[in-house]
Order: C-alpha cells, then structure tokens, then sequence
C-alpha cells in the first residue's frame, strides 16, 4: 500500500465529511455507513436526542459491539489453544 493517504467524501446523519486515511475509499465510505446507520437507528429510538447525545450514544454502542467481539475472539483463541491462557 502506497504512503499517499486516501480521501473520501461522506455523509453522517446530514452533515458532509471529507475522510483521509490509508485504507481504501471504499472500505473508508463502509464504515461512514456503518456510523450513518447506527447514528439514525438511535435517534429513531429518541427524536428528541440533540446530534451531540446521539453521536455519544452511537459511539457507547459501537464500542461494546467492539468489546464483545474481542471477548469472542479472545474466547475462540483459548478454545483453540487452553495452555495460553
């Protein structure tokens, strides 16, 4: 993968963001879909949320989605291998 960093224009609950990072444009506006969606099913939940509140909360979840996977993870790896742990 080449140094030159990678652009990508996306849009998250209204609002406009250029994304610059190494991974690829598509892979980049996947995951600002990702955030997009989780950010509109919490304020389905709440329309009254203020766009700070429902970017906190959509972070909050994400983060224990990112948790219970590593714990899943952590967990399949000492099944595969018990002396490890």
């Amino acid at each position: 993968m080449s140094d030159q960093a990678n652009r990508v224009e996306v849009e998250i609950f209204g609002e406009h963001y250029t994304l610059k990072g190494q991974e690829s444009p598509e892979y980049m506006l996947l995951v600002a879909q990702h955030v997009n969606k989780k950010m509109y099913e919490i304020s389905q939940r709440n329309n009254k949320l203020s766009l700070s509140k429902v970017a906190v909360l959509t972070a909050i979840n994400l983060a224990d989605e990112l948790l219970k996977l590593q714990q899943q993870y952590n967990n399949l790896l000492n099944m595969m291998d018990p002396d490890k742990s």
